[in-house]
């Protein structure tokens, strides 16, 4: 392992607390964050034959609605990335844009229908496992698969407060939650909401996920996905985490 290496795969450390990292921030904190007129087409996948390969394993896999949200999780946090986070160099490093786009097309494939109830492990660890094994069985390099099943491992550990996380893996928590529960939607323009949602359609992506994540606490009581519920958390309590993402208010236009 080197720096370079960090560079180049967006392993350099920022801070894991959304809090911590937007406190007193230059252009997204306050109520009127700065909002770059972008829309979806500024932002193509990578035009890379592993990029290629990998979106048509998760096409075939994923449901429509779970690969429109992986591809709108891409835009999201591009966008998010380049007007808040110029420090990062992420637009002019393509191996952490292509490692991201790779982080968003597999980050729920552990929800897919081939793994979700053929394993014991939280849909994340199982995700990451597939990412992982899939990327370096294309010859994609170890880093950059790594630094995808780092970044799938930990998306959704939302109420970690200390220490620190990848570059790679706090855009791709700030882009699932933003299209998930609406949380932080202002940090990008209200067209690129809508150019997005044209060209990947929610299709009641907030009922779909809220019932996906009911299914896994279903199966598997034990999953990382409980640690959005109350403590002990047992099989016909309410899941905190479907009702916030069914109540997300700032996508509901769209879905």
């Amino acid at each position: 392992m080197t720096s370079e290496e960090w560079r180049l795969y967006g392993f350099a450390p920022v801070p894991r607390d959304p809090e911590v990292l937007f406190k007193d921030h230059p252009t997204a904190s306050g109520l009127n964050p700065k909002q770059d007129l972008f829309t979806v087409d500024d932002f193509p996948l990578p035009d890379t034959i592993l990029v290629r390969e990998v979106r048509a394993f998760a096409k075939r896999e994923l449901d429509e609605q779970t690969f429109n949200h992986s591809n709108r999780v891409f835009v999201y946090g591009s966008a998010i990335a380049k007007t808040h986070f110029p420090e990062w160099k992420y637009a002019e490093t393509p191996g952490i844009v292509e490692t991201y786009a790779l982080s968003c097309l597999l980050h729920d494939i552990g929800t897919a229908e081939r793994f979700l109830a053929t394993t014991y492990l939280s849909f994340e660890f199982k995700g990451a496992i597939v990412a992982r094994d899939l990327i370096l069985s294309l010859g994609g390099p170890e880093p950059a698969a790594d630094g995808v099943a780092d970044a799938i491992i930990r998306h959704q550990d939302i109420f970690v407060k200390g220490g620190n996380i990848t570059v790679v893996g706090q855009i791709l928590q700030l882009a699932t939650i933003l299209d998930n529960v609406g949380l932080r939607a202002n940090l990008v323009h209200q067209k690129l909401v809508e150019t997005t949602t044209a060209k990947f359609p929610r299709k009641g992506w907030s009922e779909h996920f809220a019932g996906v994540i009911e299914k896994e606490l279903a199966l598997k009581p034990w999953c990382h996905t409980s640690t959005f519920e109350v403590p002990n958390w047992k099989a016909g309590v309410q899941s905190n985490f479907a009702t916030d993402v069914r109540g997300n208010d700032a996508m509901r236009p769209f879905d």
